[in-house]
């Protein structure tokens, strides 16, 4: 079998609406793990659906060699199946359970084929995963949602694939499962192409992919080499701006020179002309000379200027809009000794048997947890939204302020801008633009309405309109913020909390944007209690 699994030929690809995604696209991609990172909006997961065949392209062609598995970001499964349902088994199941109770109908035997070990391998697959205590004839409606992602990449591997799809598997899961899924994957040795922004699966890749204005690049090397590429990359690109920005200004200046010296030339021929006593249609004449010379040479020179522009243009063109969030938010600071939040003998429904918590100054702490243990309720509960069945709640005076997975706090209708001065009624226009600006909002980026949105620019305008909100919030709860956002949104909410003087409790499974944001305390939710770790 040849080294290269997937072939894509002149791959072009529009929306409905005739928005292109993709225009005479041509890729490959080899044998071994290749991890696809991109802007969000930049066609990664519609690439894997191409590939997979649920999207056709408008031209162009995709080949893929041998057995295809695919585990798309949004499972569209639902809650009524089994889990052999999930696992595309349960006839083979029935089939042979019927045989084991003495049946003989052809059909069973037919039906199983020469997999008579279906159900020890469905087993096995399930145990690796980290489901050994579901059974197969569980329904996913009574499963997590990271248990139902880890069923789903348990029914591709079942297919026993030789290309292997993924977009977001870790997306849900939690440390454990993470883990599971790693050394799973790890074992995988056809060709694996993952979508993902989980830093630390992405430094198991042999390769990196991105895609950049159109064009899928390869690096060599996991994530942290083409970290280091691309920053390397950066920097040029950031030079080459200087670079052509001291171009444009020198042009400019010149020009300006230039427009002296014919000015000067102009009035110092004219006073020579008088004094000289010529025929004033010679004098005319020569007027006219260093009009049109003087004419040409401004044109000589905005020229020059108009190609500086241009070169400026191109190399801003170059770099992606993945600036770092800096803004000073002194409204949220906290003073060292108050008490923002204190829970005691807590209790909700099975989840909750007397749990404590309190929240102190501005500490940053990670609330960590298997799936299902009620991390998203605790937050809940300290927010205000919930009420607990048993125990005090006690909040401090302050804006508390929740940012759910939804992202559903801002009105999908109105435009950035005007979600803004929903939050912060009494700041000034220009001071609202210029926050906004500093969230990535510029220009007519901040008039858009928040519904056409991508996720990462959804999560930057919730956070520029809760942080720069009247009042501003002294406690932040994030549950699972990084989910679904590309490598650049990560990086720019790690810059907006670093900003935050204020104290948050934050959902991660993500041990690297968990170390970058300083976390001062590690909770461990399991068992209806709270272990500090």
């Amino acid at each position: 079998m040849s080294d290269i699994y997937v072939v894509g030929s002149h791959l072009s690809f529009s929306w409905p609406d005739d928005t292109p995604v993709f225009q005479d696209l041509s890729f490959s991609v080899p044998a071994g793990h290749t991890g696809l990172v991109a802007a969000n909006g930049s066609g990664k997961s519609t690439l894997l659906r191409l590939i997979a065949g649920s999207l056709t392209p408008s031209s162009g062609s995709i080949t893929v060699t041998g057995t295809l598995g695919f585990l798309p970001q949004d499972l569209p499964l639902s809650a009524s199946l089994s889990v052999a349902e999930v696992l595309g088994v349960d006839t083979q199941i029935r089939a042979l359970h019927a045989i084991e109770a003495g049946e003989t109908d052809e059909e069973h035997f037919a039906v199983i084929g020469t997999d008579w070990d279906v159900e020890e391998r469905s087993r096995a697959v399930l145990d690796r995963l980290g489901l050994a205590d579901v059974g197969l004839d569980r329904l996913l409606a009574t499963l997590s949602g990271g248990q139902v992602v880890s069923l789903g990449l348990a029914a591709q591997l079942l297919k026993r694939p030789d290309v292997l799809l993924l977009d977001e598997p870790t997306n849900n899961l939690d440390g454990y499962a993470r883990s599971r899924l790693y050394d799973v994957l790890g074992d995988f040795g056809g060709c694996l192409l993952v979508v993902s922004h989980d830093r630390e699966l992405l430094d198991r890749m042999d390769r990196i992919a991105t895609l950049d204005r159109g064009e899928l690049i390869t690096f060599g090397g996991m994530f942290s080499a083409y970290e280091e590429a691309a920053s390397a990359s950066r920097e040029a690109a950031e030079q080459k701006v200087r670079s052509a920005e001291q171009e444009v200004k020198r042009e400019k200046r010149e020009q300006q020179q230039a427009r002296e010296r014919a000015a000067r030339r102009a009035s110092t021929a004219s006073r020579n002309l008088k004094s000289a006593g010529l025929p004033k249609i010679f004098a005319g004449n020569m007027k006219r000379g260093a009009e049109v010379a003087a004419g040409k040479a401004g044109e000589t020179h905005a020229a020059r200027v108009a190609d500086a522009r241009a070169r400026l243009d191109e190399a801003e063109r170059q770099l992606r809009d993945d600036d770092r969030i800096v803004i000073d938010l002194p409204g949220t600071a906290v003073p060292a000794g108050r008490t923002l939040f204190t829970g005691t003998d807590l209790r909700v429904r099975s989840l909750f048997a007397g749990l404590d918590l309190s929240v102190r100054g501005p500490e940053r702490i990670a609330l960590i947890g298997p799936n299902g243990s009620g991390k998203s309720t605790l937050l809940r509960l300290v927010a205000g939204d919930l009420t607990p069945d048993a125990g005090r709640a006690r909040h401090a005076e302050g804006r508390v302020a929740y940012l759910s997975q939804r992202l559903d706090l801002l009105d999908p209708d109105r435009t950035v801008a005007e979600n803004m001065a929903a939050f912060a009624p009494t700041l000034p226009d220009a001071e609202r633009m210029n926050r906004l600006a500093r969230f990535l909002f510029r220009g007519a980026r901040a008039h858009l309405p928040v519904r056409v949105l991508s996720g990462g620019e959804r999560l930057r305008a919730t956070l520029a309109c809760v942080l720069c909100a009247e009042p501003a919030p002294q406690l932040l709860l994030l549950d699972e913020p990084t989910n679904n956002l590309d490598l650049v949104s990560v990086a720019q909410l790690e810059g907006a909390l670093a900003s935050y003087r204020g104290a948050f409790i934050v959902v991660s499974h993500d041990e690297r944007f968990l170390h970058e944001i300083g976390i001062d305390r590690r909770l461990r939710l399991d068992g209806g209690h709270l272990i500090a770790e």
